[in-house]
């Protein structure tokens, strides 16, 4: 497997584009049993965490399958890179349908008022749907709000998990009249948790941090400083986090969620280069005027995780 440690592509990224390679070349067949991450680590002269992102990511796509105790295979199925079309899986639906409404003398002229009208009741449930977005931080509480609104249709409320921990009236009042609570993958336990009693469905969403971001922080010199400017100490630990994981663990980065004009300043005096979560970007835009970089570090919610909280609701009656 070729791994180029300076080309700016994340090392995750790459050994994952490496494995689905050697897997359709027929380097590995379906069940054959792969490397230990240690192993697989030592020999590419990369870290155990980068090896272990990539197989959690390829393992969340199908593509490989772990077991406790006895490693990580290759799966039965080639889902990820053998699968059809959306349209084409839509299709095939339809076609069952259909072969099911002429065995049950259901017209073609019937079967489609039938679908519009389904279509119809279905689109004025999402409509009508309240969700709850759930994060650590509110910043990105706020962000990710807002994109899954505008993917959905549907009204989502932006709430962090410190205010699930210190319910107000408020707050019940909001969680009551939702529909669906939405946390981050990583804080769907502890949100179960804080609403038990509320009999919520409570569903997980993935989110990736923007592949272009980290391909641009990649590109500058060992030597570079980054001050990272944040409404929260929390986003500081998820992009650090996010760094680590592209493997990009030496770079030299200070943070700070100062919000005095005088302080932001002299610490952006003090980096070569700024990134700046979504919250603060027009605001240090204007302190920088174009003296120094700044990249905006920015998330995105995950399609195959936005796909899966569309099918839960579409699946209430």
């Amino acid at each position: 497997m070729n791994i180029e440690k300076n080309s700016g592509i994340p090392l995750y990224i790459q050994l994952k584009n490496e494995i689905l390679r050697a897997i359709r070349n027929g380097e590995y067949n379906i069940g054959d049993r792969m490397d230990t991450e240690r192993d697989l680590a030592l020999s590419l002269g990369i870290s155990r965490k980068t090896v272990s992102h990539a197989y959690k990511q390829l393992e969340s796509e199908g593509v490989l399958v772990s077991h406790q105790g006895r490693g990580t295979y290759v799966a039965q199925v080639r889902n990820s890179w053998k699968q059809d079309s959306d349209k084409e899986k839509v299709n095939k639906f339809i076609d069952l349908a259909i072969e099911s409404a002429f065995e049950n003398d259901i017209s073609t002229i019937e079967f489609l008022d039938m679908v519009r009208t389904r279509a119809r009741e279905k689109e004025n449930l999402l409509y009508k749907t309240t969700a709850v977005f759930v994060e650590c931080n509110i910043e990105q509480a706020r962000g990710f709000a807002d994109q899954l609104s505008g993917i959905t249709g549907f009204k989502v409320i932006p709430i962090t998990v410190a205010e699930l921990n210190n319910m107000t009236l408020q707050i019940k009042d909001i969680i009551n009249k939702a529909k669906i609570i939405i946390p981050t993958f990583n804080h769907v336990n502890e949100v179960a948790d804080l609403l038990e009693g509320y009999d919520k469905k409570i569903v997980g969403v993935a989110i990736n941090p923007n592949l272009e971001t980290i391909v641009k922080i990649a590109k500058y010199g060992e030597g570079s400083k980054f001050g990272l400017i944040s409404l929260s100490k929390e986003f500081y630990h998820k992009v650090d986090y996010a760094l680590s994981m592209a493997g990009l663990n030496n770079i030299n980065i200070v943070s700070t969620i100062s919000g005095d004009e005088l302080e932001l300043k002299n610490f952006i005096n003090q980096v070569d280069i700024v990134i700046v979560s979504p919250g603060r970007q027009m605001e240090i835009n204007q302190l920088v005027d174009g003296e120094k970089d700044v990249i905006p570090f920015d998330y995105a919610l995950d399609k195959g995780s936005v796909k899966s909280i569309m099918s839960h609701l579409i699946e209430e009656k």
